[in-house]
């Protein structure tokens, strides 16, 4: 991967003027296991000590365990919305307890709350099963998941959006590493439509309409 494709890849549609790049070095490779059975001893994530719309840094991560730190921190200070754009909605990083509770606090703690998520293939998330999946038949009201159009052009990457100041990103599908930034309001804003725009061509795949049933 080049360095200078890690912070945004552009659509066809216009887009706000460029941000500067931010540079990304890949670790290398790392091979991504699948998920430890969630129990009720499964011990709890810390989250990582930034605020989100003050701390102006940006974060690299390398490891699974930075990843979640700066996912839990993302979602359990996130006041309006949240948005994830994810290839299978990476087991390793969102099928846990701490993940799970963070997300019902924030959508109880608010009327108006929302979590969207768009999927390029629930397939595995749905024949393994999945906290996400499981807290959206509950949460139905504010919680939607949807699918990637395939007929869109989709990008090959991952993130997190956190309402207008947080973002945590991963270049590669393949890796675990990538960055978080906890105020950087106008790339946020650029990432925020192409969500947006995403959004508006997904689809409502069959596997997960008879999951929710």
């Amino acid at each position: 991967m080049d360095d200078q494709d890690a912070p945004l890849e552009t659509s066809d549609t216009p887009q706000p003027a460029e941000l500067a790049a931010i540079e990304f070095e890949s670790p290398g490779r790392f091979a991504v296991h699948n998920p430890e059975p969630a129990t009720a001893d499964a011990p709890q994530w810390e989250p990582a000590p930034f605020v989100l719309g003050a701390h102006e840094r940006l974060e690299r991560f390398s490891q699974p365990q930075q990843a979640r730190a700066h996912v839990l921190a993302l979602i359990q200070q996130a006041q309006r919305s949240l948005c994830l754009y994810s290839d299978d909605l990476e087991p390793w990083l969102y099928h846990h307890g701490s993940v799970q509770q963070a997300c019902t606090r924030f959508l109880l703690a608010r009327p108006r709350a929302r979590l969207r998520i768009l999927v390029r293939d629930p397939t595995r998330a749905v024949k393994e099963g999945h906290r996400l999946l499981g807290l959206s038949r509950r949460l139905s009201s504010n919680l939607h998941i949807r699918k990637l159009n395939p007929d869109y052009p989709s990008e090959e990457l991952a993130y997190l959006i956190a309402d207008d100041q947080g973002l945590l990103l991963r270049p590669e599908l393949g890796q675990q590493a990538g960055y978080a930034l906890y105020r950087d309001p106008a790339r946020v804003r650029q990432r925020q439509a192409q969500f947006d725009q995403a959004w508006d061509t997904s689809i409502s795949d069959p596997d997960l309409r008879s999951f929710l049933l």
